[in-house]
């Protein structure tokens, strides 16, 4: 698999000079400065592009090219967005960039709770608590008959371990966690800019009001349908990122969760462009998921590898686990022999190191990622030594 890393910009305090002499080999980024929905020029796309070819690197992969909301759910402006995309997409292809990433997730690309949750060795990782989530949207959220969409053991915990310690400092450190801090530096639909977070996430949920996950899959078809020409014509991989955490959450559909979602959507659009992001980390969140199997059985469909694994806990909380956990190794075994060449990046790797004083985006250490990126660089190695 090519080794490659995931970098936001010139504007990235881990510079591609200290990438390439870590061993990455190719590039995953986007055109982070351009408005969701609006036209990445084929001048924008080139600067790009020969920025990265100066540092000795390339280009390897775009995430994202971001999906409007207004495509997923189906607004009256969604085919001039999706013209939009097509020539955002020529423009890539015309340069030679053809692997890109996306989500068809409504509103939130990911959710965790804590992002510093504190290991026993000193390091830190990404953590979901289910019952502190849980309480995000019933208490502060407010979401209509938020509650009837948690079990009785969640909201025990709910009311027994998190409102005690939920003081005004508290809360507003768990709407940075769940809609801020984790969406604003990706295209997000908030930023750390809005002075009313909370009232605007209102906002977007209610767009998707009547979606139920039959028609968010009707969207994502009538937009890979619509793409699938320019795809074919530059030879463009669409890779679709499985939804984070793979299950339902405040009241939205989630349509990229296991086996039965992903071989819908890609029989709904059989074209072999059509593909799949392998994000072992977000199928693992799932209990439900045997992620080794999907690997198996998806790897001819899947253009890009996310390296990472998730351990779920008896409560149904999930965190980050080791880029050693045996079945991440199967994973990269599996791919490392059946998709040579594609595209793997190193993803949610802990802080460690003064990681966590530098201010990186979260789940983006620098560290923490070249410990990771090492692991299963040794992994790759004993792989093709036939170990």
């Amino acid at each position: 698999m090519e080794k490659t890393w995931r970098w936001f910009g010139p504007n990235d305090k881990i510079t591609l000079d200290m990438l390439r002499q870590i061993g990455v080999e190719g590039i995953v980024t986007a055109l982070h400065h351009i408005p969701n929905g609006e036209i990445w020029s084929e001048e924008e796309v080139v600067k790009m592009k020969n920025f990265i070819e100066e540092h000795g690197l390339r280009w390897s992969v775009v995430e994202s090219l971001p999906v409007s909301e207004s495509i997923k759910y189906g607004g009256s402006d969604r085919d001039q967005l999706i013209e939009n995309y097509k020539e955002s997409l020529r423009n890539l292809g015309k340069a030679g960039i053809k692997t890109i990433c996306y989500n068809f997730m409504p509103v939130l690309d990911w959710a965790r709770t804590d992002l510093e949750y504190q290991n026993p060795d000193g390091t830190s990782n990404l953590y979901f608590n289910r019952a502190e989530f849980a309480y995000f949207d019933i208490n502060i959220l407010k979401r209509e008959n938020a509650a009837q969409d948690y079990d009785e053991e969640t909201l025990r915990r709910m009311r027994e371990e998190v409102a005690p310690r939920m003081d005004k400092d508290a809360e507003h450190r768990l709407v940075e966690n769940i809609i801020v801090k984790t969406q604003g530096f990706v295209n997000g639909n908030i930023t750390e800019d809005d002075l009313e977070p909370v009232n605007k996430f209102r906002e977007l949920l209610e767009l998707y009001k009547g979606i139920d996950a039959d028609r968010l899959r009707a969207n994502m078809a009538y937009f890979l349908n619509a793409i699938m020409p320019v795809c074919d014509e530059y030879g463009i991989d669409m890779c679709v990122h499985p939804d984070d955490p793979p299950m339902p959450i405040l009241g939205l559909p989630r349509i990229v969760t296991c086996d039965a979602d992903i071989r819908a959507f890609l029989d709904a659009v059989p074209n072999p462009h059509n593909g799949l992001t392998f994000c072992a980390g977000s199928l693992s969140a799932g209990a439900h998921n045997d992620v080794v199997e999907l690997a198996r059985k998806y790897a001819s469909r899947t253009h890009f590898v996310h390296a990472r694994i998730c351990k779920v806990l008896s409560n149904g909380d999930f965190k980050e686990s080791t880029h050693l956990d045996p079945r991440l190794i199967e994973v990269v075994r599996i791919f490392e022999k059946e998709r040579p060449g594609v595209p793997m990046r190193i993803d949610h790797a802990p802080l460690m190191l003064g990681d966590g004083e530098m201010g990186y985006n979260a789940g983006y250490s620098f560290h923490g990622r070249m410990l990771a990126l090492g692991m299963i660089s040794g992994v790759m190695a004993a792989v093709n030594e036939g170990a």
